[in-house]
């Protein structure tokens, strides 16, 4: 099954619950295949429970903020579908207040704050740069905690 289609719809036929959804958003995670291939396994082993986009990006984008019982299917870089995933909470929490326990529901590198900040401001720093702007202590993030259901 290489296209999410084909995946939602097996998806569908497996839980009939599901049946008349709509196929949701499909998309990976991190800007790279490396990190954007070990996000998507680390998924599927439900080592990752959250993500964390900044408000800045849904604003930049004219999107709209994840909120509860959203659906997506998440893939490796090459699109490849993975696995289902379903927001179960979403907080919006200063950079700066991010917590440890927090970091390691993440579940990336080592788990720790430490790592979590720095690959988190590397990231943010680079889908800000070509609108020459910045992360900041202060800025929002979209704390989206999530559940791997397929």
């Amino acid at each position: 099954m290489n296209t999410t289609t084909d995946y939602w719809k097996a998806f569908q036929f497996q839980n009939p619950a599901f049946k008349d959804f709509p196929e949701p958003q499909s998309f990976y995670y991190a800007d790279n295949k490396k990190d954007a291939d070990v996000c998507a396994e680390l998924v599927v082993a439900k080592i990752k429970q959250a993500t964390s986009p900044s408000v800045w990006w849904f604003e930049k984008h004219n999107e709209p903020l994840p909120k509860v019982g959203d659906l997506a299917i998440v893939t490796d870089w090459e699109g490849i579908p993975k696995a289902i995933v379903k927001t179960t909470r979403v907080e919006i929490v200063k950079f700066k207040d991010i917590t440890p326990e927090y970091a390691k529901i993440e579940g990336e590198g080592d788990g720790s704050l430490a790592y979590w900040k720095k690959v988190h401001w590397e990231y943010y720093a680079n889908e800000m740069k070509p609108f020459e702007e910045y992360p900041t202590e202060e800025m929002d993030i979209v704390c989206e905690y999530f559940e791997t259901i397929g």
